[in-house]
C-alpha cells in the first residue's frame, strides 16, 4: 500500500533545516521525499501548514517506571510522538530474574511504537542489595539472539568495574561479543576512574547532574543522555549541551516517568519544549531525539524523514510546541487528531503472567519492628534528599531517642525503613531521612531502585506499619497512611511495579496520591514516591539505605546509623 503525504514541512534531521516536500510511503518504508503530488497512491493526505518530522525515540527508559504494562505505556506515549523506546528491564529482573525479561518481551511485541530493550547488566545492582533474582553473564547470553535486544542495560556498579569485577567484566565481555551497545551509570565519576570506566567500551550516560561533568564524557567519547524524568530532572543544568560543540553527542531520555505526569504534560516531546522556553533550537531538540538516538544505538534506517528509512513519521501543528496532531509507525497512522487508534496488547504465556504475580514473600508488620535501639541524644546520619535530584546528602544531626524514638517532624527528620520482601528474611534497614516535608502519617512503596523491596518513610512507627502492611496486601504497590488508616492507594500487583489498569486510571491514582500526601505537609514541588524510590539505590551518591543499613556509596561500604562510632 502507498501512502502519500502532501505539501508539508519536512524537518531535515540530518541538516537541521526545514524543507517544503511531499513524502511517499511504500511498504511500511519512505521511498521518496520531494515534489511527489502527481504520485498515485492509495491514501493521500495534505498537511499543508503541517511539519512532518521523524518519530521520537526515548533512548533510556524504565517502562516499569511508569507502573504501566507495555501495552498501556505505548497507549499513552504514542499520542505523544514516541514511536520507539529502549528499554532496560532491570526493575523486573531485579523482582522475577530472567522471567521478567521473558515478560517484558511478549508483552511488548507488535505495539503500536518498537520497544527495543537492553539486557540488565547489575541484578541485583551491588553486593549490598538483596533482590529476588541474581543474573549473571551465561544467564543472559541466549537474549542477545533476539531481535529487539540491542545492548547490555546501564552498567551501575561503576566501582566494581573500575576495580575490574570479574563478573562485570564477564557481562561486559558477552556484549563486546555481540557487538552490542554498552549503557553507562556512573554518576560523579571523573579523571582516571572515568577512562577505567569508558575503557570497558561503556559508550553513554545518563546521570550527568552538571554541564562540566557531561562535557568531560563527551570530550572522552561518550554520549550523554540528557534526562528530565518525573525525579531526576537534569536538562536546566544541562542546557550548554544543546550548543556545539556539544549537541551532535546528545540524547534525550526520561529515564523514569510517572503516568500521572506521562499523560499531563508528556514524554520526549514535553522535553523539546522546555527546551524551546529556554531559548534552544527545537531542530537541535528533535535531532537528540531521533536520528542521535537511532545512530548510537546502531538502529538502521530509523530517525529520519528520508528515502530507505522507516515510515516513523509526526506530523506536527507547530514546530517550538511539536503539537503531535498525527503519528504514524511503520506506515501506519497510530495516532491521529492526537487521539490513539484502537489497538489490543498482546497476550502472555499464562504460565509466565503467573509467574510475576505474587512477588511478595513478606511476614506482618508492626510497629515494633520500626524501633530503633537508641537511648539519650546520639550524633546520626540522616539521608539528606537534594530535589529534582537522584543523589543524597550525609548529614549528621543530633537525634533524641527519649522523644518518638527520634522523629521530629518539626525538624523534618523522619524515619525511613527498607524492608526485604523477596524471601521474608526479616532483614530491615531503620534509619533518618529529611527533605521530603512530611508532617504527620506514611507513605510505603514497593517501588523501591533497583532490588524493589518495600521502602517506607514515616512520622510515627504505627503509621509505617499500617502502610508497609497495605502493600503486602495488594501484593505490590504505593500507599498513604494517616491516623492508623490508609487515605490513598495504588496497586501494582505485576511484580510490585506495575497494573493491569488503564492509563488514564492509574494517572489518577497516581495522581490522587500525590494528593494526599500534600495534604500531608510535602512541598508541591515535589514527587515523593519517585523521590522515595531511589533513597534505597546504594550505587547513586552519597548515601543510601538498604535492608541491610546504610550504605556509604562515596567509600562503597556499610556505616554505622550513629556517626559518633565512626
Amino acid at each position: 500500500m502507498r501512502l502519500l503525504l502532501i505539501n508539508g514541512t519536512v524537518v531535515n534531521v540530518f541538516t537541521c533545516e526545514t524543507e517544503r516536500a511531499d513524502v511517499l510511503i511504500e511498504n511500511e518504508k519512505i521511498i521518496g521525499v520531494g515534489d511527489y503530488a502527481d504520485e498515485k497512491a492509495d491514501i493521500v493526505r495534505d498537511v499543508r501548514g503541517k511539519f512532518i518530522c521523524p518519530g521520537l525515540i526515548d533512548g533510556h527508559i524504565h517502562i516499569e517506571s511508569s507502573m504501566l504494562l507495555p501495552g498501556e505505556f505505548a497507549r499513552a506515549a504514542v499520542c505523544h510522538g514516541t514511536t520507539a523506546v529502549v528499554a532496560d528491564p532491570h526493575e523486573i529482573a531485579n523482582v522475577c530474574g530472567t522471567d521478567g525479561i521473558e515478560y517484558m518481551l511478549e508483552s511488548s511485541e507488535g505495539l503500536p511504537l518498537t520497544v527495543y530493550l537492553t539486557l540488565p547488566s547489575c541484578v541485583p545492582a551491588t553486593r549490598f542489595d538483596e533482590a529476588g533474582a541474581t543474573l549473571g553473564a551465561k544467564d543472559l547470553d541466549p537474549f542477545y539472539d533476539h531481535p529487539r535486544i540491542i545492548g547490555l542495560g546501564e552498567v551501575m556498579d561503576y566501582p566494581g568495574v573500575v576495580a575490574g569485577d570479574p563478573g562485570l567484566n564477564e557481562k561486559i565481555k558477552f556484549a563486546a561479543a555481540h557487538h552490542a551497545i554498552i549503557n553507562g551509570h556512573a554518576p560523579l565519576l571523573t579523571g582516571k576512574g572515568l577512562d577505567r570506566y569508558i575503557s570497558m567500551g561503556i559508550r553513554d550516560d545518563h546521570e550527568c547532574t552538571s554541564a562540566e561533568e557531561a562535557k568531560e564524557r563527551i570530550r572522552k567519547g561518550q554520549w550523554v543522555m540528557i534526562r528530565q524524568g518525573t525525579a531526576a530532572r537534569n536538562l536546566e543544568a544541562l542546557l550548554p549541551l544543546f550548543d556545539e560543540p556539544w549537541s551532535h553527542r546528545c540524547l534525550l531520555v526520561c529515564d523514569d516517568k510517572h503516568p500521572a505526569d506521562l499523560m499531563a504534560n508528556g514524554h520526549i516531546d514535553d522535553i523539546i519544549r522546555q527546551s524551546v522556553r529556554a531559548g534552544k533550537d527545537p531542530l537541535i531538540g528533535i535531532r537528540m531525539a531521533t536520528i542521535q538516538a537511532a545512530e548510537h544505538f546502531g538502529l538502521r534506517d530509523l530517525g529520519a524523514v528520508a528515502p530507505g528509512y522507516w515510515a516513523d513519521l509526526l506530523v506536527l501543528d507547530d514546530l517550538d510546541t511539536v503539537a503531535v496532531r498525527d503519528v504514524y509507525h511503520h506506515g501506519v497512522i497510530v495516532a491521529e487528531n492526537g487521539m490513539v487508534a484502537d489497538w489490543k496488547a498482546p497476550p502472555v504465556r499464562e504460565e509466565l503472567d503467573k509467574k510475576v504475580r505474587g512477588s511478595f514473600r513478606l511476614s506482618a508488620l508492626s510497629e515494633e519492628d520500626f524501633r530503633i535501639d537508641g537511648d539519650g541524644v546520639k550524633k546520626c546520619r540522616v539521608i539528606g534528599l537534594i530535589k529534582n535530584e537522584l543523589l543524597t546528602d550525609e548529614q549528621i544531626a543530633n537525634i533524641d531517642f527519649k522523644v518518638h524514638n527520634g522523629i521530629d517532624p518539626d525538624r523534618d527528620l523522619l524515619k525511613v525503613a527498607v524492608v526485604e520482601r523477596h524471601s521474608n528474611s526479616g532483614h530491615i534497614g531503620l534509619g533518618f531521612i529529611s527533605g521530603t516535608g512530611l508532617k504527620h502519617g506514611a507513605i510505603a512503596s514497593s517501588v523501591s531502585h533497583d532490588s524493589h523491596n518495600l521502602i517506607i518513610i514515616g512520622t510515627d512507627e504505627k503509621d509505617m506499619a499500617v502502610a508497609g502492611n497495605r502493600i503486602r496486601e495488594l501484593g505490590g504497590g504505593c500507599c498513604v497512611a494517616d491516623n492508623g488508616k490508609i487515605i490513598s492507594e495504588m496497586p501494582l500487583p505485576v511484580a510490585g511495579l506495575m497494573t493491569d489498569e488503564s492509563a488514564a486510571v492509574i494517572a489518577e491514582q497516581n495522581a490522587s496520591l500525590r494528593e494526599s500526601v500534600y495534604t500531608l505537609g510535602v512541598p508541591r514541588d515535589l514527587e515523593p514516591f519517585m523521590s522515595m524510590a531511589f533513597v534505597s539505590l546504594p550505587v547513586i551518591p552519597h548515601i543510601k539505605m538498604t535492608t541491610k543499613g546504610l550504605v556509604d556509596v562515596d567509600r562503597q561500604r556499610r556505616v554505622s546509623l550513629f556517626a559518633e562510632e565512626e
